[in-house]
């Protein structure tokens, strides 16, 4: 009987369990697919039409919209049993611009596991610990800085600028500045006393889906006039134009903001387009 050697004998066991590690690696045979949000801004149902005063609100004012330039980060996919995806951690919040159509679509870098998901979930603005003055160095994104006066150190940029004009019941032509991000404390003497995180998370209602090896589209709808819906009714009038300093005012804002945000639809993107 022939005796193998050794090192031989070393050799051909190191090849069976490398053809064996191979083959039977569960990872290179798992597919993946992408997605790509679109950011859509609709009013009653309508896409907006900006620079015209042809909106109604449910307090009764009058208004128009001229921009709107906001924050999403931390979007976390759930899976049908329950363990969770989050996208893009590295560079973790977006930049949405009606002025920068380029701005309203977003790649995502990830490679999506396969399979069913049960939700989409997202934080409107950016968390606080992570929401540092100075961390966009060029514009647009560094256009949203937020004062640091009113937002100390974890106050760093605006969640959203939602900007415009309103018919006040005096019959005047005024301008709001729909303003949300970190609020203040204030004492009896209107000192600021502390800050407060306004950021707040959302599950997109209806955003369960499944991805094979595909691009999948998914259109993220910003319902406007639910930012001055339920559960606060919202008066331009009674509230002025400008809240940056008016936490109360920001705070109506958030609560009715986890209404705002829908799914506007969600499809696959056609390789021949």
């Amino acid at each position: 009987m022939k005796i193998l050697k050794p090192i031989t004998l070393i050799f051909g066991i190191a090849v069976v369990l490398s053809s064996c590690k191979k083959n039977d690696d569960p990872e290179e045979k798992k597919p993946t697919g992408s997605i790509v949000f679109n950011f859509e801004h609709f009013v009653d149902g309508i896409e907006i039409v900006f620079d015209e005063m042809k909106y109604v609100n449910a307090a009764g004012n009058q208004y128009e919209v001229t921009e709107i330039q906001w924050f999403i980060s931390d979007v976390v996919l759930k899976r049908s049993d329950g363990s969770k995806v989050l996208l893009d951690e590295e560079k973790f919040a977006h930049y949405i611009d009606t002025n920068i159509p380029e701005t309203e679509t977003w790649e995502l870098p990830d490679e999506i596991p396969a399979g069913d998901y049960s939700s989409i979930s997202m934080t409107f603005g950016i968390k606080g610990e992570k929401n540092k003055p100075m961390m966009f160095t060029d514009p647009p994104e560094s256009d949203m800085l937020w004062p640091i006066n009113l937002g100390g150190d974890e106050g760093g940029y605006h969640y959203m600028k939602l900007n415009g004009f309103w018919i006040s019941k005096d019959d005047q032509r005024k301008p709001f500045n729909f303003h949300l991000g970190v609020g203040q404390e204030r004492d009896v003497d209107n000192n600021i006393t502390g800050f407060i995180q306004n950021w707040f998370e959302v599950e997109l209602p209806s955003s369960s889906f499944s991805v094979e090896e595909e691009t999948k589209i998914i259109n993220i709808r910003m319902n406007v006039e639910k930012w001055w819906d339920q559960p606060n009714l919202y008066d331009h009038d009674e509230i002025g134009g400008s809240i940056m300093h008016n936490q109360k005012a920001m705070k109506m804002g958030v609560e009715n903001g986890k209404n705002v945000f829908s799914i506007g639809s969600i499809s696959i993107l056609d390789a021949d387009l």
